[in-house]
């Protein structure tokens, strides 16, 4: 990108000190893997402390992740850890993806302000909720269908 478009993004952005990474304003404002995944068959809704949801829908083969996808109502630093987490977990086992906390989905993003940890958070809680809801599938097939009406 030509330079003289950098002070021009961070004016847009709001990003004048540079606080964001450019990873983070990629995720935050074109966000990957948004919405329903056909097939799921691990699934977590939780909500954050203001309220705001995020969902995660993992489709597994075999215990590795082979797709994810997730839907929020929350915030862009929210947006930004759900993108960029299901994102990296595809092609990980249940062990790797039980050890992602928001301190690994902070760094993935090239850090967050103190205020973003509590959406990262949010993200790994569900993350792992979606995991262990994957791990009970298992043992109740019958339960078939995540998509959301």
């Amino acid at each position: 990108m030509d330079h003289k478009f950098d002070k021009l993004d961070e004016y847009i952005l709001g990003n004048p000190q540079g606080k964001y990474s450019r990873l983070f304003l990629e995720h935050a404002l074109h966000p990957k893997n948004v919405g329903n995944l056909e097939g799921a068959n691990g699934f977590a809704a939780v909500p954050g402390h203001d309220g705001n949801v995020m969902e995660i829908w993992l489709r597994f083969d075999d215990d590795i992740i082979e797709d994810a996808s997730f839907w929020t109502d929350g915030c862009g630093t929210t947006i930004a850890c759900g993108s960029i987490t299901t994102a990296i977990i595809k092609g990980k086992n249940i062990e790797q993806v039980l050890s992602i906390d928001e301190e690994y989905i902070s760094t993935a993003l090239g850090g967050l302000l103190v205020e973003g940890c509590v959406c990262a958070r949010l993200v790994a809680d569900t993350l792992k909720a979606a995991v262990l809801d994957y791990i009970s599938f298992r043992k109740e097939p019958w339960r078939r269908n995540y998509n959301r009406l």
